[in-house]
This record gives structure tokens, C-alpha cells and sequence, in this order.
């Protein structure tokens, strides 16, 4: 190589390519990333102590429902068979067909609840029922929370005397 050609060198800028910018800037950055930490961390401070403390109160409210819905159905069995479901037969007449006396004369096959089984209540104990009621012609009740009778808060009786 002449000393000429080596002067008219010219040195060559190459481009990256137009994918490699692309990718670049499609990424986030670290100052980025913080930011949506920070706010996801505010957020989840401010929301998740009303959303912890209010699981008894949505149990309650839950037990409230259930409990209704047995008195309707008690109240169906009444109006065709002439009275309420002994203490004895209890609130499976309300699913099966009673055989202990008195059998019901006009039970509905089905049942008169939408569910083929008694389901428990929001703390998987039974439903009480109480024929004649303390409080009513018939009682339906849940312990609560701690399944004794009497209590406090979450833990008090929830009756169809108190919907």
C-alpha cells in the first residue's frame, strides 16, 4: 500500500441496525421498574387492611343468607305439609324425605332446597334448628366463628331471630 492510498483512508461509520435500536428502546429501565414498585407497594398498603379485617364480616353476611334461605324453605315445607320439620327430622327434611313420624304428607320431590345436600355454614358447622323456637315458631341459627353458643363479635350466635 502507497503512503497516497493510506492518507485518502477514510474511516467508516456503521449503523447499527434498525432491530438492535428497536430493542434498546423497547426495555425498561431500572428508575422505571422502582416507580411501579413504589406505587404497587402504596397501593397494597392502603387496600390490604380493609380487605384482611372484613373476611368475618363477608362470613356473617354469608351465614345471614344461608340462613334466610332455610326459613323460605321451611316456610315452603309448612305450606304443604300442614306443619314445620320436627327437631328429630331437623333440616334434612328439607333435603330428603322424612321417615320418622310424622311423615309429611305432601313432601316435594326434589326437596325444597336448590342443593341435593344440607350445606354447612361459612365455618363448616352445622346448621342448629329449633322447633319450637326460643325466639320464634321455629329457630334456624349458626354458632359463628367458635361453633359454642353466646360469644362475642364474629364469634356471637347468628339466628333468624337477628336478620
Amino acid at each position: 500500500m502507497l503512503i497516497s492510498e493510506a492518507l485518502k483512508f477514510e474511516p467508516r461509520i456503521i449503523a447499527a441496525p434498525a432491530t438492535t435500536a428497536r430493542r434498546r428502546a423497547s426495555g425498561f429501565t431500572l428508575i422505571e421498574l422502582i416507580v411501579v414498585m413504589t406505587i404497587l407497594g402504596i397501593l397494597a398498603a392502603l387496600i390490604v387492611p380493609r380487605v384482611v379485617g372484613r373476611t368475618d364480616d363477608a362470613r356473617v353476611a354469608a351465614a345471614k343468607q344461608d340462613i334466610a334461605q332455610l326459613l323460605q324453605a321451611l316456610k315452603l315445607y309448612r305450606l304443604d305439609n300442614g306443619r314445620y320439620p320436627t327437631n328429630e327430622q331437623g333440616l334434612q327434611a328439607l333435603v330428603e324425605r322424612p321417615t320418622t313420624e310424622p311423615v309429611p304428607a305432601n313432601w316435594k320431590q326434589g326437596g325444597y332446597l336448590d342443593s341435593p345436600t344440607l350445606h354447612k355454614d361459612p365455618w363448616n358447622n352445622s346448621y342448629q334448628y329449633l322447633n319450637p323456637g326460643l325466639h320464634g315458631e321455629v329457630d334456624v341459627m349458626s354458632f359463628g366463628r367458635d361453633g359454642q353458643p353466646g360469644g362475642e363479635g364474629p364469634d356471637a350466635d347468628i339466628g333468624s331471630w337477628n336478620l
